[in-house]
């Protein structure tokens, strides 16, 4: 009795024929559309044939069509240049495949489920599509010479000899003369892989968007999935055997030996014809130069923190990556990976202990980066276009800093402090050797409900690459670097910790004054040389820590306490202090028109689940928005004139003065030092990148002396401007006394002489009327508080010319 037939699931003859067809005549819409205009001969060329003009440019037409048919079909220049050995990994879209089966005409054949049989079977339609690649290769362009790699010699010495011993069978089918043929892995000269296809935005399907790690389930087995999450841990590039090639010692034939697990027993002797005829047993040896290897790199992916149900920990996936898709994963990126869920049994020991249970893995397919570093962004040439538009307007330094956290109320000149940090300054690296960072170090000292951790949470969706950590569940091993064991080599390595992820990036730590002084100290090196030195476990190395670091941290005793000095109340040791460039002083001091504001501003946020529109009008930008400003001011490399290092010397030595006035008047917040310097100099560099311009301008100093002055003006206003009006010439007055005790708009000739144009124009930008500062300038004149001079070009403090001489004959 027959045992009886089922009929196949898929017809893969007629799959693999299509694949060839899809291969060889796909044309993607854009490429039918430049033949349509092709067709249309707009260039006005004349079809009339002419003798001498095909005399003279035979071949370069010749060559020209060649480039002309090369550009229609698109898979065709691919499959062209893995030919040509340009490329090495060959991307299917399934995007292509799936506006190709629709185009195909079923009625004969019936519907072939091409993109649906990938989809559910992937892992073996890899090899059907590559037979399909095999049969569609081109020939070369040019055959390989002695300046090539030895890969490629090999490779079409390979693949010459399997044809001349197809055709030498088909010659001699009666003879029946055996001869080794290459398995197909050893010449391909290619990786294959699937890009799913892309969610439409409004599809509710579960299986086309990305899916969290806790949700991939045994009925994925097999499929091509997508799966979102936060790459925790990269292990070396290693390479992975693919074929083991041996050669006999006896008879001289070539066993090849295709490798598809973790682990395998080599072959010993030879299973060549001619030796088992004779009965010999050939010893084999093992020719790495023969064998096929592509790189292998393992990668932990973690569930994102608004995946995780509540009370539950992050799930973990490995992911397998192979070939091109090797190093495009870096520790700390968030990724959607496609890719095929496979079962691996355990092996060896682990095979004793784990019984029947079986560990699962992720073959990478397709890697979208979600948020790609300044350097690969593109931008388009209408966001370009706007961006120049919005540049001219002069309000674009406004705009982008309401646009970091424009959910939460003031704080405008933080939010400033912090845009500037986004893009910070420029590194210079002197030819010795020496580095002078250009990161910008931001600590926000505060309160508490001053909403602090939001604007680290929110930097840190921002950033391209943040990393976010508290104080308390810190260790100074977590930010800088661990030494593990690997699981796959059983090396001793060093694991990364929350600095080294942050590389390139922004690394926000809350609680900052929670720390351990022993972890504290751990990242006193980062602050400065952006470095991490290492010597643990017999493994002595230097670490990059390329970072900005932006730190929240509370008073002393929780709250600001007005009785003790600001000392006392920051707590922090001053060789820590002087590593950061600015430090603000948040302060929660009750004022009714504030505090009704804010309230307003929190309620409405709450109603309407969105921040109210900013007043007066204005733009508010997306996150996404913010992140490609920020690339392309980062493209800028801003230098500094003759005539603006000047000016910084004399605002440093005025701010050296007003240092040791604070101090004999227990007002001292920070010590000035040169650091200081370097880093309103950095502030500078950064106003200057967000011109979009090559040079920095005195009025970049300014503003960077002004963001210093202010970050601690709530500590000097608590007892000033709180509790005193708040009348249009007052806020002038005390702008107007901000500038000269940053010495922004000073003239040079003394610290109480300011430069009546740039007072002006400050003024003006804050949103007040000409008539409300020439009141101010009246009001105060007559009150002796300041005159003006030189025909009105100059603004004269006359209390601070006194001061200045008192100070000098203290000196003295």
């Amino acid at each position: 009795m027959a045992l009886l037939t089922q009929k196949a699931l898929a017809d893969y003859v007629g799959q693999q024929a299509a694949f060839e067809d899809f291969l060889r005549s796909f044309k993607s819409s854009t490429t039918e559309t430049e033949d349509a205009l092709d067709d249309l001969r707009l260039d006005g060329d004349s079809d009339e044939y002419d003798f001498m003009d095909d005399a003279a440019n035979g071949a370069e037409r010749a060559q020209t069509g060649r480039r002309g048919a090369r550009s229609k079909a698109k898979y065709v220049n691919v499959l062209q240049d893995i030919a040509d050995r340009t490329q090495s990994q060959i991307l299917i879209d399934l995007d292509d495949l799936d506006e190709y089966e629709k185009a195909l005409d079923t009625d004969e054949t019936g519907p072939l489920h091409l993109v649906e049989s990938i989809e559910r079977n992937a892992y073996h339609y890899i090899e059907i599509f590559s037979r399909a690649v095999d049969k569609a290769l081109p020939p070369p362009i040019k055959e390989p010479n002695f300046k090539d790699d030895v890969l490629d010699i090999i490779m079409t010495q390979r693949s010459k000899r399997n044809d001349a011993v197809r055709q030498q069978m088909e010659a001699n089918v009666e003879n029946g003369l055996p001869e080794s043929i290459f398995p197909p892995e050893l010449t391909r000269r290619y990786t294959l892989n699937f890009k799913p296809i892309t969610p439409a935005g409004s599809s509710s399907e579960k299986d086309t968007k990305a899916m969290a790690v806790r949700q991939v389930r045994g009925e994925h087995l097999g499929h091509l999935i997508t799966v979102r999450g936060i790459a925790t841990r990269v292990s070396d590039v290693k390479p992975s055997v693919q074929v083991n090639a041996y050669s006999c010692d006896r008879c001289g034939h070539e066993i090849f030996q295709p490798i598809t697990t973790k682990q395998f027993t080599p072959l010993v002797e030879c299973t060549s014809e001619d030796c088992k005829k004779e009965g010999a047993k050939g010893q084999l040896f093992l020719s790495t130069r023969a064998s096929k290897f592509l790189p292998f790199q393992e990668v932990k992916i973690q569930e994102m923190a608004d995946q995780v149900p509540v009370g539950h920990i992050p799930r973990q996936l490995t992911i397998h990556c192979h070939g091109a898709l090797a190093r495009q994963i870096n520790p700390g990126d968030v990724v959607d990976i496609a890719g095929i869920f496979l079962p691996t049994p355990y092996t060896g020991f682990k095979a004793i202990k784990a019984g029947l249970l079986t560990d699962t893995y992720l073959e990478a397919q397709h890697v979208n980066q979600h948020k790609k570093a300044y350097e690969s962004m593109v931008l388009a040439p209408t966001t370009v276009r706007r961006m120049e538009e919005l540049e001219q307007s002069g309000q674009l330094y406004e705009y982008l800093s309401r646009s970091i956290a424009p959910e939460i109320f003031g704080h405008l000149d933080v939010k400033k402090a912090l845009l500037l940090q986004l893009i910070g300054g420029v590194t210079k690296e002197m030819g010795d050797g020496m580095r002078i960072r250009g990161d910008i170090n931001v600590c926000l000292m505060g309160d508490p409900g001053v909403a602090k951790s939001q604007l680290l949470k929110y930097m840190t969706k921002v950033a391209p690459r943040g990393v976010y950590t508290t104080g308390r569940g810190s260790s100074g091993v977590g930010l800088t670097a661990a030494v593990m064991r690997d699981p796959v080599t059983d090396e001793m390595v060093l694991e990364g910790g929350a600095l080294v992820l942050a590389d390139n990036g922004l690394c926000c730590i809350d609680e900052f004054d929670k720390m351990d002084d022993s972890d504290r100290t751990a990242i006193h090196e980062v602050m400065e040389q952006q470095t991490i030195s290492i010597a643990k476990a017999g493994i002595t190395t230097t670490l990059n820590a390329r970072t900005a670091i932006l730190a929240a941290a509370n008073p002393l005793y929780g709250r600001y306490n007005p009785r003790i000095s600001p000392v006392e109340n920051i707590n922090l040791p001053a060789a820590l202090l002087s590593r950061f460039d600015v430090m603000f002083l948040m302060l929660d001091t009750p004022s009714r028109d504030a505090d009704e504001e804010l309230a307003r501003h929190v309620t409405y946020v709450h109603i309407h689940n969105a921040h109210p529109e900013p007043q007066g009008g204005g733009l508010i930008f997306s996150p996404q928005e913010v992140r490609q400003w920020v690339a392309r001011a980062r493209s800028f490399r801003p230098v500094v004139s003759k005539q603006v290092s000047d000016y910084l010397v004399g605002a440093y030595v005025r701010l050296r003065q007003q240092q040791k006035r604070d101090e004999a008047g227990k007002k001292t917040f920070t010590h000035t030092s040169p650091r200081t310097l370097l880093g309103i100099l950095r502030l500078s560099q950064a106003l200057a990148r967000l011109r979009f311009a090559d040079e920095v301008i005195t009025d970049d100093v300014d503003e960077s002396l002004r963001l210093i002055e202010v970050s601690k003006s709530t500590l000097y206003d608590d007892n000033r401007d709180r509790r005193g009006d708040q009348s249009p010439s007052t806020k002038i007055f005390n702008l107007i006394r901000g500038m000269r005790d940053s010495g922004a708009a000073a003239t040079g000739e003394g610290r109480g002489e300011l430069d009546m144009r740039r007072v002006r124009e400050r003024v003006l930008a804050k949103g007040f009327t000409v008539q409300q500062m020439e009141a101010c300038l009246d009001e105060y004149a007559s009150l002796d508080i300041w005159q003006t001079a030189a025909e009105g070009t100059r603004l004269v403090f006359i209390e601070a010319g006194d001061d200045d001489e008192d100070m000098g004959d203290e000196a003295f």
